[in-house]
């Protein structure tokens, strides 16, 4: 497994941001990788939410009947990740991409 930061890492890492905006649509290749960069962003988040309810799992366990005060923060940072942690694709994204606008 290529340990981060390594060449082989840094090759496969995406070179363009997760957005449309400037891919021009002809371009194939740059428009496959913004399509990779959206899928790869959305699940890091879906991970990230994934972390954090393990977390809040054993924080449960661990705390028992004082839970709700002691894990409080664990739970605010799940429901915020939990908005944004399904994979929802690059389909609506694309087809609803208005170039120029900001």
């Amino acid at each position: 497994m290529p340990t981060p930061e390594s060449a082989l890492f840094l090759a496969k890492k995406p070179q363009v941001p997760p957005t449309f905006k400037g891919v021009d649509y002809a371009d194939t290749p740059r428009l496959k990788a913004a399509q990779d960069a959206i899928i790869r962003e959305q699940w890091v988040k879906s991970m990230m939410a994934r972390l954090i309810r393990d977390e809040l799992g054993k924080c449960y366990i661990k705390e028992g009947v004082n839970h709700l005060e002691k894990c409080g923060g664990l739970r605010e940072r799940y429901f915020e990740a939990l908005k944004d942690a399904k994979v929802r694709g690059y389909l609506f994204q694309q087809q609803n991409y208005v170039p120029g606008d900001e």
